[in-house]
């Protein structure tokens, strides 16, 4: 979805030696591939970089680092990427200077975060309990007057009626991962921080 960004990651074959199962007593290296909601957010904010130019902005469960790097090659700021994983904080880091932008990567909890103008989210609805606690904290951070973006292909637990469609994208996946090659994606806006002039899907 954005062939401008270069990236480090894994093969689908990681997942698929194991029948589709990662067998380690390390966590799954969720940050060695891009996934749908950051490679939809990804597009989207290289495609109207007026969003973030000029802006702090911050990219919560980085991952790869994929959103931040477009941020940053968009004209942000500033751009700080925080991941719990440790591995993808690094790799996020990496990925950053492979494309020779500045991004701030580290290993933390969103809650960990300072004062923003934009909030990048990617995929992040993918538990309950994963998603209870982000919501609350883009909440927080919508409620600071940041600009909240979320991609998301319809996983279970997105709480939709917080939020506005913006775009929509046919996202290449890897099939070891998500049982198709391709996912339908969107770009989604949290309500309290649309303006009163913005265009709706």
């Amino acid at each position: 979805m954005a062939p401008e960004i270069s990236l480090h990651l894994a093969g689908g074959g990681l997942f698929d030696a194991a029948g589709g199962e990662f067998s380690s007593d390390a966590p799954p290296p969720f940050w060695a591939f891009v996934w749908a909601g950051g490679q939809a957010l990804t597009r989207y904010v290289l495609d109207h970089p007026e969003l973030v130019a000029g802006k702090r902005v911050l990219d919560v469960a980085t991952g790869s680092g994929v959103a931040a790097i477009a941020a940053a090659r968009a004209g942000a700021a500033s751009v700080e990427a925080l991941d719990l994983d440790p591995a993808a904080a690094e790799a996020a880091q990496r990925n950053a200077e492979a494309n020779g932008v500045t991004v701030r990567a580290r290993a933390a909890d969103v809650s960990e975060a300072g004062p923003t103008d934009v909030v990048l989210a990617g995929d992040v609805f993918y538990t309950r309990t994963v998603a209870d606690r982000m919501t609350a904290a883009l909440r927080k951070s919508a409620a600071a007057g940041a600009l909240i973006l979320v991609g998301d292909p319809g996983r279970g637990y997105f709480p939709g009626r917080l939020f506005v469609p913006r775009a929509e994208y046919t996202v290449p996946v890897p099939a070891a991962l998500e049982e198709t090659e391709s996912l339908v994606t969107a770009v989604w806006e949290m309500r309290n921080t649309i303006p009163a002039s913005a265009n709706k899907l």
